[in-house]
């Protein structure tokens, strides 16, 4: 579905909701869509076209912009290499070709190498450099690092826009031009922030430090809904960009025979008795998006698993991966599981979470079904990691 709708004067959402889309980079799951906003600037004098869409949609693209009747368009702002924003330039340069792809000097190299595009056809800008289209001005704020390296924002000065690309964005199909369900987008932003932002939270909030000054009256980002109440958002990515954890324990796990399933219950519920919140997830039929999600927040990962061939299980495998690569803000870690002869689970587990900046609490491995002593060696583990949280002031005591 195109979009061809006006957020201010002379300023036009021009982009493609895309309903049925439900896997991103064969990788990140889509359950709720998404969108490709393009966004199209009437200056006095000049106009520019502030990102393109993803090229499987370009006749979309193309149409809205033949039906805006936007005549030449003078500028393409790339704002982000990555082909589901740049994938559309070459046909958008061929139908307007007077046309210079103003940019990042990195982005620039990476769209050379990506699409083909001829050196010729860009204007590079530093940090911080505007470019006048008239009765508007556009000013571009480098960005690198949320999430590629060549990224930049575009702050439309006059009109208090802030066109961010990826940067605080959501991965929602919606026809709301700007967001209407906060819960519903709050969580499908904490989501894209979890598979695609986390694992730069540092840069993050650098970034968000650097546009803090800037009046915003609305926040257009290239995924879902634009933000006409730029604090709900801003808000929400430092809450989440931050380094403080919630009193929360995450357990992904699976279980093959029952044994590794008994603990997990187990454990759960004396975490849950002693004021912790739990959120537990079978690998076995996973949502790696509700997982990533979860570990935004959360203070201690507890990993479940039975032994495969001296090993942990393949999902919980992929687990470890995932949350090595995100490198959320957590702060403890464990392991629990079974075996039936041998294991080097947790030699092999530990080796896979090296990024994460995390103090490893004694797991409870056991042989075979759990018994009366392991299930006192999980006890142990709860108390563990209930005075764990309560000496980082993760639980907070009562005065």
């Amino acid at each position: 579905m195109s979009l061809r709708r006006e957020l201010k004067q002379d300023i036009y959402a021009v982009g493609i909701i895309d309903w049925d889309r439900r896997l991103f980079d064969e990788l990140v799951p889509l359950p709720d869509g998404t969108s490709y906003n393009s966004y199209l600037i009437k200056g006095s004098e000049k106009t520019a076209l502030i990102d393109t869409v993803d090229p499987t949609v370009a006749d979309v693209l193309v149409r809205n912009l033949e039906e805006l009747e936007a005549g030449d368009i003078d500028y393409v702002i790339a704002d982000h290499a990555e082909q589901d924003h740049s994938g559309s330039l070459p046909r958008i340069l061929g139908i307007y070709p007077r046309a210079k792809v103003v940019c990042t000097p990195k982005c620039k190299d990476m769209l050379m190498d990506l699409l083909l595009i001829p050196e010729d056809k860009f204007i590079t800008v530093a940090d911080g450099e505007t470019l006048p289209l008239g009765n508007k001005t556009l000013e571009f704020i480098h960005a690198p690092w949320v999430h590629w390296p060549e990224t930049m924002l575009t702050y439309l000065r006059e009109d208090k826009m802030l066109f961010t690309c990826d940067f605080l964005g959501s991965h929602i199909a919606t026809s709301d031009l700007f967001v209407t369900d906060e819960a519903m987008v709050y969580e499908a932003a904490k989501r894209y922030y979890a598979e695609i932002m986390m694992p730069f939270r540092p840069i993050i909030r650098k970034n968000l430090e650097k546009i803090k000054d800037l009046p915003i009256d609305i926040i257009a980002p290239s995924h879902g809904p634009a933000y006409d109440k730029p604090d709900f958002i801003l808000n929400a990515y430092r809450d989440w960009a931050s380094d403080e954890v919630k009193n929360e324990v995450i357990i992904p796990y699976i279980s093959m025979h029952g044994s590794t399933k008994k603990m997990v219950d187990y454990f759960a519920e004396a975490l849950i008795e002693r004021g912790i919140t739990v959120k537990q997830f079978n690998l076995s039929e996973p949502d790696i998006g509700k997982l990533a999600m979860a570990l935004v927040d959360a203070a201690t990962v507890v990993i479940g698993s039975p032994t495969v061939l001296v090993g942990p299980h393949p999902k919980v495998v992929y687990a470890a991966c995932l949350a090595n690569a995100l490198r959320p803000k957590l702060k403890f870690v464990s392991i629990i599981g079974s075996y039936g002869w041998g294991s080097r689970m947790v030699e092999q587990l530990a080796g896979m979470i090296t990024s994460l900046k995390i103090e490893i609490l004694d797991p409870v491995v056991v042989k075979g079904a759990p018994k009366e002593e392991d299930f006192i060696a999980l006890d142990k583990l709860v108390d563990e990691i209930v005075n764990k949280h309560r000496e980082h002031n993760i639980i907070k005591t009562k005065a």
